[in-house]
Protein backbone atom coordinates (compact mmCIF):
# COMPACT_ATOMS: atom_id res chain seq x y z
CA UNK A 1 0.00 0.00 0.00
CA UNK A 2 1.31 3.45 -0.88
CA UNK A 3 1.86 5.69 2.12
CA UNK A 4 0.05 8.52 0.29
CA UNK A 5 -3.24 6.65 0.57
CA UNK A 6 -2.67 5.92 4.24
CA UNK A 7 -2.35 9.65 4.82
CA UNK A 8 -5.42 10.35 2.71
CA UNK A 9 -7.24 7.70 4.74
CA UNK A 10 -6.31 9.54 7.95
CA UNK A 11 -7.38 12.85 6.44
CA UNK A 12 -10.74 11.30 5.62
CA UNK A 13 -11.55 10.88 9.30
CA UNK A 14 -12.25 14.61 9.49
CA UNK A 15 -14.76 14.61 6.63
CA UNK A 16 -17.69 13.27 8.63
CA UNK A 17 -20.22 15.40 10.45
CA UNK A 18 -18.76 17.31 13.37
CA UNK A 19 -15.22 17.14 11.99
CA UNK A 20 -13.04 19.49 10.01
CA UNK A 21 -14.71 20.54 6.76
CA UNK A 22 -13.02 22.61 4.06
CA UNK A 23 -16.32 23.11 2.28
CA UNK A 24 -18.29 24.90 4.97
CA UNK A 25 -21.26 23.38 6.73
CA UNK A 26 -21.55 20.17 4.75
CA UNK A 27 -20.91 16.98 6.69
CA UNK A 28 -19.61 14.82 3.83
CA UNK A 29 -17.38 15.23 0.81
CA UNK A 30 -19.31 15.78 -2.42
CA UNK A 31 -21.49 18.15 -4.46
CA UNK A 32 -25.21 18.85 -4.60
CA UNK A 33 -24.89 19.45 -8.34
CA UNK A 34 -21.99 17.26 -9.56
CA UNK A 35 -20.57 17.30 -13.07
CA UNK A 36 -20.93 13.49 -13.30
CA UNK A 37 -24.41 12.28 -12.40
CA UNK A 38 -25.72 8.79 -11.73
CA UNK A 39 -24.52 6.11 -9.33
CA UNK A 40 -22.97 3.80 -11.94
CA UNK A 41 -21.14 6.57 -13.78
CA UNK A 42 -19.90 7.97 -10.45
CA UNK A 43 -18.75 4.56 -9.23
CA UNK A 44 -16.64 3.93 -12.33
CA UNK A 45 -15.51 7.56 -12.46
CA UNK A 46 -14.12 7.53 -8.92
CA UNK A 47 -12.47 4.17 -9.60
CA UNK A 48 -10.82 5.66 -12.70
CA UNK A 49 -9.49 8.55 -10.61
CA UNK A 50 -8.03 6.05 -8.15
CA UNK A 51 -6.31 4.09 -10.92
CA UNK A 52 -4.90 7.22 -12.60
CA UNK A 53 -3.55 8.58 -9.33
CA UNK A 54 -2.02 5.20 -8.51
CA UNK A 55 -0.28 5.27 -11.89
CA UNK A 56 0.93 8.79 -11.14
CA UNK A 57 2.32 7.61 -7.78
CA UNK A 58 4.03 4.65 -9.42
CA UNK A 59 5.59 6.83 -12.14
CA UNK A 60 6.99 9.27 -9.59
CA UNK A 61 8.23 6.43 -7.42
CA UNK A 62 9.88 4.70 -10.37
CA UNK A 63 11.61 7.95 -11.35
CA UNK A 64 12.85 8.93 -7.89
CA UNK A 65 13.59 5.61 -6.20
CA UNK A 66 16.41 3.26 -7.13
CA UNK A 67 14.37 0.06 -7.01
CA UNK A 68 17.39 -2.25 -7.21
CA UNK A 69 19.05 -0.51 -4.28
CA UNK A 70 15.81 -0.49 -2.29
CA UNK A 71 15.29 -4.22 -2.84
CA UNK A 72 18.89 -4.93 -1.87
CA UNK A 73 18.54 -2.96 1.37
CA UNK A 74 15.22 -4.63 2.19
CA UNK A 75 16.63 -8.07 1.52
CA UNK A 76 19.70 -7.38 3.64
CA UNK A 77 17.78 -5.95 6.60
CA UNK A 78 15.18 -8.73 6.53
CA UNK A 79 17.88 -11.40 6.43
CA UNK A 80 19.62 -9.78 9.42
CA UNK A 81 16.36 -9.51 11.38
CA UNK A 82 15.48 -13.13 10.62
CA UNK A 83 18.95 -14.34 11.64
CA UNK A 84 18.84 -12.27 14.83
CA UNK A 85 15.41 -13.61 15.77
CA UNK A 86 16.60 -17.17 15.21
CA UNK A 87 19.61 -16.51 17.45
CA UNK A 88 17.33 -15.17 20.21
CA UNK A 89 15.09 -18.22 19.96
CA UNK A 90 18.09 -20.54 20.13
CA UNK A 91 19.56 -18.44 22.98
CA UNK A 92 22.85 -18.34 21.09
CA UNK A 93 24.47 -15.42 22.91
CA UNK A 94 27.64 -15.53 20.85
CA UNK A 95 25.62 -15.22 17.64
CA UNK A 96 23.48 -12.47 19.17
CA UNK A 97 26.55 -10.47 20.16
CA UNK A 98 28.00 -10.91 16.69
CA UNK A 99 24.81 -9.76 15.01
CA UNK A 100 24.43 -6.82 17.40
CA UNK A 101 27.68 -5.43 16.06
CA UNK A 102 25.83 -4.74 12.80
CA UNK A 103 22.95 -2.91 14.54
CA UNK A 104 24.26 0.58 13.78
CA UNK A 105 24.76 -0.32 10.11
CA UNK A 106 21.30 -1.90 9.87
CA UNK A 107 19.69 1.13 11.50
CA UNK A 108 21.44 3.31 8.94
CA UNK A 109 20.12 1.11 6.13
CA UNK A 110 16.59 1.24 7.58
CA UNK A 111 16.77 5.03 7.75
CA UNK A 112 17.97 5.20 4.16
CA UNK A 113 15.12 2.92 3.08
CA UNK A 114 12.62 5.15 4.87
CA UNK A 115 14.04 8.25 3.18
CA UNK A 116 13.82 6.57 -0.22
CA UNK A 117 10.16 5.73 0.38
CA UNK A 118 9.38 9.23 1.67
CA UNK A 119 10.96 11.04 -1.28
CA UNK A 120 8.11 10.36 -3.76
CA UNK A 121 5.51 11.24 -1.13
CA UNK A 122 6.94 14.75 -0.81
CA UNK A 123 6.01 15.32 -4.46
CA UNK A 124 2.75 13.41 -4.73
CA UNK A 125 1.08 14.23 -1.41
CA UNK A 126 0.11 17.86 -2.12
CA UNK A 127 -1.44 17.27 -5.57
CA UNK A 128 -3.27 14.20 -4.26
CA UNK A 129 -4.79 16.17 -1.41
CA UNK A 130 -5.76 19.03 -3.75
CA UNK A 131 -7.44 16.59 -6.14
CA UNK A 132 -9.07 14.76 -3.26
CA UNK A 133 -10.58 17.88 -1.69
CA UNK A 134 -11.22 20.18 -4.64
CA UNK A 135 -11.55 18.09 -7.84
CA UNK A 136 -13.48 15.00 -6.75
CA UNK A 137 -16.24 16.94 -4.91
CA UNK A 138 -16.81 19.08 -8.03
CA UNK A 139 -17.24 16.01 -10.24
CA UNK A 140 -19.20 13.71 -7.93
CA UNK A 141 -22.04 13.71 -5.43
CA UNK A 142 -21.74 12.66 -1.78
CA UNK A 143 -22.35 8.93 -2.29
CA UNK A 144 -21.18 7.07 -5.39
CA UNK A 145 -21.74 3.36 -4.73
CA UNK A 146 -23.89 0.94 -2.71
CA UNK A 147 -22.48 -1.78 -0.49
CA UNK A 148 -24.42 -5.05 -0.01
CA UNK A 149 -23.53 -4.90 3.70
CA UNK A 150 -22.72 -2.15 6.23
CA UNK A 151 -19.01 -1.31 6.34
CA UNK A 152 -19.06 0.70 9.55
CA UNK A 153 -16.94 -1.71 11.56
CA UNK A 154 -15.47 0.89 13.92
CA UNK A 155 -17.84 1.46 16.88
CA UNK A 156 -18.94 4.90 17.98
CA UNK A 157 -20.15 6.20 14.62
CA UNK A 158 -17.20 8.59 14.23
CA UNK A 159 -15.78 6.84 11.17
CA UNK A 160 -18.56 5.56 8.92
CA UNK A 161 -17.84 4.35 5.38
CA UNK A 162 -21.50 3.73 4.54
CA UNK A 163 -24.74 5.56 5.27
CA UNK A 164 -26.66 4.36 8.31
CA UNK A 165 -30.44 4.40 8.75
CA UNK A 166 -30.03 7.43 11.01
CA UNK A 167 -28.05 9.29 8.33
CA UNK A 168 -30.71 8.51 5.71
CA UNK A 169 -33.34 10.07 8.00
CA UNK A 170 -31.23 13.06 9.05
CA UNK A 171 -28.97 13.97 6.11
CA UNK A 172 -29.79 14.95 2.52
CA UNK A 173 -26.70 13.26 1.05
CA UNK A 174 -27.67 9.74 2.17
CA UNK A 175 -30.49 8.38 -0.02
CA UNK A 176 -30.52 4.81 1.25
CA UNK A 177 -28.78 2.63 3.80
CA UNK A 178 -25.30 1.26 2.96
CA UNK A 179 -24.53 3.88 0.32
CA UNK A 180 -20.76 4.45 0.19
CA UNK A 181 -19.43 7.96 0.67
CA UNK A 182 -17.38 9.45 -2.16
CA UNK A 183 -14.14 9.46 -0.14
CA UNK A 184 -14.77 5.90 1.12
CA UNK A 185 -15.21 4.48 -2.40
CA UNK A 186 -12.16 6.41 -3.58
CA UNK A 187 -10.10 4.98 -0.74
CA UNK A 188 -11.34 1.40 -1.22
CA UNK A 189 -10.94 1.41 -5.01
CA UNK A 190 -7.46 2.95 -4.72
CA UNK A 191 -6.38 0.28 -2.27
CA UNK A 192 -7.84 -2.45 -4.49
CA UNK A 193 -5.76 -1.40 -7.50
CA UNK A 194 -2.60 -0.08 -5.80
CA UNK A 195 -1.02 -3.51 -5.30
CA UNK A 196 -1.74 -4.55 -8.90
CA UNK A 197 -0.32 -1.31 -10.29
CA UNK A 198 2.79 -1.43 -8.09
CA UNK A 199 3.43 -5.01 -9.14
CA UNK A 200 2.86 -4.19 -12.82
CA UNK A 201 5.22 -1.18 -12.64
CA UNK A 202 7.67 -3.06 -10.37
CA UNK A 203 7.49 -0.40 -7.66
CA UNK A 204 6.14 -2.56 -4.84
CA UNK A 205 7.78 -2.22 -1.43
CA UNK A 206 7.01 -5.73 -0.22
CA UNK A 207 9.29 -8.47 -1.53
CA UNK A 208 7.03 -11.20 -0.21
Amino acid sequence: MEIEFILIFLQSIFLQEGGFDLFGDRGALGSDDPFIKGMIASMFGVTAFGIVLNLFNAAVRKKLVDQDKLKRIMKETRAWQKERMAAFRAKDQEKINDLNKKSAYMNKMSMEMMQMNMRPMMITFVPLILIFYFVLPFFFTYTVAISPIPLNVIPGGWFDLTCTAEKVAEEDYCNQENELYLWAWYFLSSIAFSGIIMKFTKTQMDLG
